[in-house]
């Protein structure tokens, strides 16, 4: 009785509050927590959009760096941003908690955004000004104050490591899996989480860039960090209305002992029948709130961790639910490995595209259109796709596919990849015309102005947004809903840690593919002039890469198997135990 008057009245995914009592549906979660965590993130995009999106025009302009070593370091500076969060979401989900981990975390992002603001602010913390016409010829700063602005970036990227883990995290812990009318509710969730994202980083890439531009950069970063501490309050005053997940251990920990379980009973045969495997009692699950995952037959090897030899200790004997939540982690990787590239993508976005709009027209009348602002497309495009997508593609769908998402996830990804495919042929021809009319107009050698509107990079910034829609909304998706209950936190680290690998691998092949151009004698692919570069090649070898990365995601799908819904856990459950106990008090009556 008490396991169904919980699911009426408390959440069964062991949430509390702050004092550690379990949350009465009816008094925390919903969409009123999950109001105040999608109006942070628009704010806390606001700040990061702010800094991110025009940066590589500022260690061009202010710091005199050439194209490829501008660009590689943002890639680098992004790559960190994306790489910390498996470290935050390691903390959060062993010891402190996701919320309590995010509330430091901030304070680490704001005192770097404030760093950062001071160091383009102060005159000792400026770089020194230059007037040659060419500002790429500009001596490169080397001193402390280089130091202050890089220093001030990383500070930054850790404290993004434990905010951007955890406040996706929270605002779906929200939603109680173990109720379908809740359930139904997060479905919808991630796209709305992403509509805020990138409305966010809409007012970024267009205010907040023309601001940097044309009024200056102490305002420009001083607003984003103006917009983070406000999006920290906004987060704060929601508190009384979260459902807190008690962390449930370390992840990394769970998941070696049945690794090394394994390993050490490698001679061990396994049993004919799966339910002669160690596994708890349905009564330890059902206090807990937790459901009990069955045997499966993939990654057969993991479970010889469960046969029972006679030793309890845990790096020799694992349940079988815990066989399954490392088997679980373990068949997510290759999909992450397919998402690799696609991320190297997306980094191309405030790099080269934004440096790609420089030598164009950017005249409207009297208005000088920043380069970066044309990033504000991929925001409207991502905006409208998302809508629509959530609207009328999934209600046809539905009707069509009889699944409650109109189409798998990983369907919805393998679009958003055949869309990257076209992205990339679309900028290499875009470019090959740039480069044309530069050759016509002898503009090469001296890497002018070419007469060309910067809006012929408009289907290139669209596609972009478009693909987002896609692929990266349901990669988000993807990663939460796939990873065990307890793992959550480091399943939503597996889409930073793609983004972080992709623009490390971006920072990789752009050194590389310059450096192996510029050998016996030739100029190269990538050149601080790019009427003399050949960023045509570039996207073209891209759009080659890309195709051979959708083949290996055909292949991964192939052997991939979804975890089992939940949804209805907590009532299967519920049945099981009342049976468990008929049986039993039938068994004393006989014996009576």
């Amino acid at each position: 009785m008490a396991v169904e008057e919980g699911i009426d009245d408390y959440t069964q995914d062991e949430t509390v509050d702050l004092k550690g009592n379990p949350v009465c549906r009816s008094k925390g979660g919903g969409w009123t927590a999950c109001s105040f965590v999608v109006v942070y993130e628009v704010f806390e995009r606001m700040a990061y959009y702010g800094i991110s999106t025009n940066l590589i025009l500022y260690l061009t302009k202010k710091l005199h760096q050439g194209t490829v070593k501008s660009a590689n370091n943002v890639t680098n500076w992004v790559g960190t941003i994306w790489m910390t969060p498996i470290l935050g979401g390691y903390i959060a989900d062993a010891h402190l908690g996701r919320y309590w981990t995010f509330v430091i975390a901030s304070v680490i992002y704001i005192s770097g955004m404030s760093l950062l603001t001071l160091s383009v602010s102060l005159p000792a913390l400026r770089p020194p000004p230059c007037h040659q016409a060419n500002v790429e010829d500009c001596k490169e700063d080397f001193t402390l104050r280089l130091a202050v602005f890089f220093g001030a970036l990383y500070t930054l990227a850790i404290g993004t490591g434990g905010t951007k883990p955890n406040i996706s995290t929270i605002g779906a812990d929200q939603f109680d899996d173990f109720h379908p009318k809740e359930k139904a509710h997060k479905l919808s969730f991630f796209n709305w989480w992403m509509f805020s994202i990138f409305f966010g980083s809409l007012f970024a890439n267009t205010v907040l860039v023309y601001i940097q531009d044309n009024v200056g950069w102490t305002i420009g970063y001083g607003l984003p960090t103006l917009g983070l501490m406000i999006s920290v309050l906004i987060f704060l005053a929601g508190t009384p209305f979260y459902r807190h997940r008690v962390p449930a251990g370390s992840p990394f920990t769970r998941m070696a002992k049945v690794i090394v379980a394994a390993i050490r009973k490698w001679n061990v045969p396994l049993p004919g029948n799966p339910k002669e495997l160690y596994e708890l009692d349905l009564e330890e699950y059902a206090i807990k709130g937790k459901f009990r995952i069955d045997s499966t037959p993939t990654l057969r090897f993991l479970n010889k961790a469960a046969v029972k030899t006679g030793s309890t200790d845990p790096w020799k004997l694992c349940s079988v639910t815990r066989v399954e939540e490392t088997k679980q982690m373990l068949r997510m990787i290759p999909i992450m490995v397919a998402t690799f590239v696609p991320s190297t993508m997306l980094a191309q976005i405030n790099t080269l595209f934004v440096k790609q709009g420089t030598p164009l027209d950017r005249n409207m009348g009297s208005f000088k259109i920043p380069p970066a602002s044309l990033v504000a497309f991929v925001t409207i495009s991502m905006l409208i796709c998302v809508v629509l997508y959530d609207r009328f593609f999934v209600p046809i769908m539905q009707k069509l596919t009889k699944n409650p998402r109109g189409i798998t996830l990983l369907q919805r990804m393998g679009i958003g990849l055949v869309i990257h495919i076209i992205i990339m042929i679309t900028a290499s021809l875009i470019e090959r015309h740039r480069l044309n009319v530069a050759r016509e107009h002898g503009l090469v050698e001296s890497g002018g102005q070419v007469p060309l509107t910067i809006f012929i990079l408009l289907p290139q910034f669209v596609l972009m947004g478009t693909a987002d829609a896609f692929l990266e909304v349901a990669k988000t998706e993807f990663f939460y809903d796939q990873a065990p209950e307890s793992m959550k936190s480091l399943g939503t680290s597996y889409t930073f840690t793609s983004l972080g690998i992709g623009n490390f691998l971006s920072s990789f092949v752009l050194s590389t593919v310059s450096h192996i151009t510029r050998k016996h004698g030739h100029e190269g692919w990538i050149l601080n002039n790019l009427n003399k570069s050949h960023l045509d090649y570039y996207y073209a070898f891209f759009a080659i890469l890309n195709f051979l990365n959708f083949i290996f995601f055909l292949v991964v799908i192939k052997f991939y198997v979804y975890k089992a819904e939940v949804s209805d856990s907590m009532h299967v459950l519920t049945e099981e135990l009342k049976g468990m106990r008929l049986k039993a008090s039938t068994q004393e009556e006989s014996k009576r």
